[in-house]
């Protein structure tokens, strides 16, 4: 069995594409018990982000498990495989954890540090969990992850400067406004991302009208920007006062169509409108952006907002790639060593099974025994067991933890006829 995690990300992706491939919290359970019982797949994580949508998978066999989640998330978009394949990215084994571990340090982020990913990672383990889909491997894997990714924030510069998407909209929207001390900003959504957004356009002197499906959590959240609060349906008619938008929604499919906003532009009488959507799916129809007076961005935008920061620092990168590194290592360690010893319990059983099998059958041939020479037959037989088996114990025990006792574990199992079921580890 092997790790693996097959996805695709901003890197590999057009915004359009990676948005159809999207999973909402909605959809996970399903989409966690469709995974788990395809044939080569028998443990499962979905991470679906603004950034990425990645299946974890504990595959039974490598190819048939490529297939299974390739299906999958061609059904997910529905598009055919082919369509969509030139953008996956594949990982097994040690690059998977290293993938995993780089995910959940916030390396792999649009903003680099990113705070909301730590999260994000264990909100996508706790419901794999819930579902039954993440057993022994993927609990330990993402276990680790986490303790990767808080120590990368603690022991690491990091986590400083804009680590987050929503801190990163609003310092886009600042710059490409000038500033937004004296504006009006609208913010749709009322969620973590929403809030965030909100406190950052407070903070800079925005004067703020919070619009959310939920009313409740729209007037809760106004209250605590000291702005106001707007239904879901009424947003039209905000729109025509402010200057800045802002809005990441859960919504599937577009808030706001170019209809929509035609009638908006002609009530504005000229006065330019700027819109960050760092929804995905998008919030706006990208067809916004061609309307006069109109900038649209979006997390292309962010994104390449963000890589200007980026780049001065490298040398933050290379100090937290050294030290997730030591965490994959000892990750490596950590797994060898569960698999040694339940590999040294099934080669010893397998041996008691033969001894016990060879006694029986020759038992009649040596007449009658009374106890004594039985229980001296089983100490004979035994004792031959254990010293034929005690080196390779020994062996096994000493190279857990690195490659060598990886190989010497694959040729017990492929010597001796030990599957996978003889040696499962204890979660």
């Amino acid at each position: 069995m092997s790790v693996v995690v097959i996805g695709l990300n901003h890197r590999s992706t057009p915004l359009d594409l990676l948005e159809r491939m999207t999973i909402g919290d909605a959809a996970l359970p399903k989409a966690l018990h469709d995974l788990v019982s395809r044939e080569d797949v028998s443990e499962a994580v979905v991470l679906s982000t603004c950034n990425r949508t990645e299946v974890y998978a504990v595959a039974e066999r490598f190819h048939g498990a490529f297939q299974d989640i390739r299906d999958f998330l061609a059904e997910v978009a529905f598009l055919a495989p082919e369509d969509f394949s030139d953008h996956l990215y594949v990982h097994y084994d040690a690059p998977a954890v290293a993938h995993l571990f780089g995910v959940a340090a916030g390396l792999d982020s649009a903003v680099l540090g990113e705070s909301e990913i730590l999260g994000q990672v264990k909100v996508a383990w706790d419901r794999a969990r819930h579902e039954g889909a993440a057993g022994p491997a993927l609990n330990l894997l993402f276990r680790h992850a986490l303790e990767a990714g808080k120590r990368a924030r603690t022991d690491t510069g990091i986590a400083r400067n804009v680590t987050s998407v929503s801190q990163a909209a609003v310092a886009m929207a600042a710059d490409r406004l000038g500033g937004l001390a004296g504006r009006r900003g609208l913010v749709i959504g009322a969620g973590d991302m929403g809030e965030a957004m909100a406190l950052g356009l407070a903070k800079a002197g925005t004067g703020l009208t919070i619009a959310n499906r939920t009313w409740d959590t729209a007037v809760v959240l106004a209250d605590r920007v000291g702005g106001e609060a707007v239904r879901l349906g009424d947003v039209l008619t905000a729109l025509a006062d402010v200057d800045v938008l802002l809005t990441s929604t859960g919504a599937a499919t577009p808030l706001l169509e170019v209809e929509d906003l035609e009638r908006v532009v002609a009530a504005r009488a000229g006065r330019p409108l700027l819109i960050v959507d760092i929804a995905v799916p998008r919030d706006i129809d990208p067809a916004v952006g061609r309307l006069p007076g109109v900038t649209l961005l979006d997390m292309d935008d962010l994104r390449a907002f963000a890589d200007v920061g980026t780049q001065a620092r490298e040398g933050e990168v290379a100090v937290v790639q050294s030290l997730l590194d030591e965490e994959l290592e000892r990750y490596l360690g950590a797994t060898s060593a569960r698999e040694v010893a339940p590999m040294i319990v099934a080669l010893r059983g397998r041996a008691e099974e033969v001894r016990q099998a060879e006694v029986e059958r020759y038992r009649s041939r040596l007449g009658e025994l009374d106890p004594a020479q039985v229980d001296a037959l089983d100490a004979l037989t035994r004792g031959i067991i254990g010293k034929l088996l005690h080196d390779p114990s020994v062996a096994l025990k000493d190279a857990a933890g690195s490659t060598r006792g990886d190989r010497l574990v694959a040729a017990l199992r492929e010597l001796f006829a030990l599957d996978d079921d003889d040696a499962t580890p204890a979660s």
